[in-house]
């Protein structure tokens, strides 16, 4: 018998038995489409992620004061922030350049009526490139703005759209707190930044903002490693700990070098390939999960399907009788009742996929009213695996039916009712 007929056959099957058919499908429906939409969540989730580091330079560091990034120290060692004493003695260090110290200013910004809360930066011009920060209209803050202490200020996107719309910004005068300060133009869109609004900002030369808010520490600092970043880290760390009297652990390493007690350190250090591992690990964890419903799901459907399979095989036992006495042979019942179990898992796949794919759109749409860098996002490979995986576990699964409806005695077959 030609596969040809074989197939035809197979599909005649499935069709006779529609209800049946559809029942058997739904274990593998639900299935793929779990899989389906935890690999769009995940793929989501990896650009949100993305999307939090790729506004950093390549080589970009980071230093927070206090143990939390932004957060007060809990350290009773009577340093309680950065000090421009310590950005004095880091630019000293030979492993690291492109120091720039940010001060937050606080205070609405407002122009005529309008009035909003953008965060406020008082910053150097090196910060800009550490951020890889560029403009689309007018000019950055340069060294003289720096120098002269000049009132002028570099808008994001969103307060351009808030306080002007389309109009153009640069040359207008803002106001910050109770100081005027004039545009001299707007950045680039940048999205979200360690899961906060980078378009939403407001950037002032650091010594304006310094001469205004009288602080005598720093919010945080951003640099770039000149080699690598392991050796960058252990310089950093090194001196900090011993400009805030951090003493190291009493035990040493395997080489006798002192080790040090990182929960005594008031200050984080954070880096762009830190936050590339750390993708990787989420990325890795999120695999793993996918790929643990997804084997849980298609072995219940599985299941579902060599259960409906051999009730079939029972019920259609005259059926493969008389095929077998008109002169099909073994092969071609086999292929029969596998191609049926194939054909019921890849067709319950792709209905699985789409209802997959709606249900992560219908909540990309929700979620992106809460986390606005959340996309939607469809991972080409995890849906094919999934179909893959579908039409494998027919086959796997169809196996043993088949061969049961294959080995019928014609005559045995015959007698049956």
């Amino acid at each position: 018998m030609r596969l040809h007929d074989t197939f035809i056959t197979a599909l005649t099957g499935v069709r006779t038995h529609a209800s049946r058919s559809l029942l058997t499908m739904l274990g593998i429906v639900i299935g793929v489409a779990a899989v389906v939409l935890m690999s769009c969540v995940g793929e989501s989730m990896k650009g949100v992620i993305l999307g939090q580091i790729s506004s950093l330079g390549p080589k970009s560091m980071v230093i927070f004061p206090g143990q939390q990034e932004g957060g007060p120290s809990s350290i009773a060692t009577g340093h309680d922030s950065l000090t421009f004493e310590d950005l004095d003695l880091l630019k000293k260090l030979p492993t690291i350049t492109h120091l720039a110290p940010v001060i937050f200013l606080p205070g609405t910004v407002s122009y005529g009526r309008e009035e909003g809360s953008p965060q406020v930066f008082g910053v150097m011009e090196e910060f800009f490139s550490n951020q890889n920060i560029v403009p689309s209209e007018g000019r950055l803050i340069d060294n003289d703005d720096i120098d002269g202490a000049r009132p002028v200020a570099l808008i994001a996107p969103d307060v351009r759209t808030k306080f002007f719309g389309s109009g153009d910004p640069v040359g207008r005068r803002i106001r910050i707190g109770g100081n005027h300060f004039t545009v001299i133009g707007v950045t680039k869109a940048l999205g979200s930044q360690f899961f906060q609004n980078a378009d939403d900002r407001v950037y002032v030369p650091f010594s304006v903002a310094k001469n205004i808010s009288g602080q005598k520490y720093l919010n945080y600092i951003t640099m770039e490693a000149v080699f690598s970043f392991d050796l960058a880290f252990d310089d950093v760390k090194n001196l900090l700990r011993l400009r805030h009297g951090i003493s190291p652990s009493s035990s040493a390493d395997s080489s006798g070098q002192a080790t040090w007690d990182e929960t005594k350190d008031d200050f984080v250090v954070r880096s762009s390939a830190q936050a590339n591992e750390i993708l990787s690990a989420v990325s890795l964890g999120l695999t793993a999960f996918i790929t643990t419903v997804a084997a849980i799901s298609l072995l219940v459907g599985g299941i579902g399907i060599m259960n409906i399979m051999l009730v079939s095989v029972t019920e259609r036992t005259a059926e493969i009788g008389l095929r077998k006495a008109v002169g099909a042979h073994y092969r071609d019942i086999l292929l029969q009742f596998l191609i049926e179990a194939v054909l019921l898992t890849f067709i319950g796949g792709v209905v699985g996929l789409f209802i997959g794919i709606a249900l992560a759109f219908g909540a990309a749409q929700i979620v992106q009213g809460i986390l606005s860098t959340y996309i939607f996002a469809v991972s080409l490979p995890a849906v094919l695996a999934a179909l893959l995986m579908a039409a494998l576990t027919g086959l796997a699964f169809g196996l043993q039916p088949a061969r049961r409806a294959a080995k019928l005695s014609p005559i045995e077959a015959l007698r049956y009712e």
